[in-house]
Parts: C-alpha cells; structure tokens; sequence
C-alpha cells in the first residue's frame, strides 16, 4: 500500500478536473465502475451531483468507494 495519491484527470460536464486519490481508490473506484457499466468519467459525474457544495469531489469519490465495499460485505 502506498498511500501517496495520484492524480488523474476527469471529464465532468465537458470539463476537465483533476482528482487525487491514492492507488487503492482509484483500482475500486474503476472495478466499481466496470461493475456498473459506466466509464469512470460517467460514476464521477453521478457521484458529482450528489455531493454538496461543501464536499470535494475526492472527498466524495472515497466516501462513495468506502459505502459501496462495505454493503457488499453485508451480502452474503
């Protein structure tokens, strides 16, 4: 685990934004996005409006990554 974040751009609302996270985020934030069907540009902009004025969009990728692996530990 290396724990440094990296940077990696993003499309939203024909946009470009830069996002970091660290190398285990973006690898679930990807498999969830393949799971969904959705390009991660796509699962950005979802997770994007969602979020609140006072959140950044790092913040809401890894809150969403964190939500999404824990319910699949509740299903067994």
């Amino acid at each position: 685990m290396s724990g440094r974040p990296e940077k990696h751009s993003l499309t939203l609302k024909g946009h470009r934004t830069s996002v970091s996270l660290e190398p285990e985020f973006w690898d679930a934030f990807r498999e969830i996005a393949a799971e969904d069907g959705l390009p991660i540009n796509a699962l950005a902009a979802e997770i994007d409006v969602t979020r609140g004025a006072d959140v950044g969009l790092a913040s809401a990728i890894r809150v969403f990554v964190l939500r999404r692996v824990r319910a699949r530990g509740t299903k067994a």
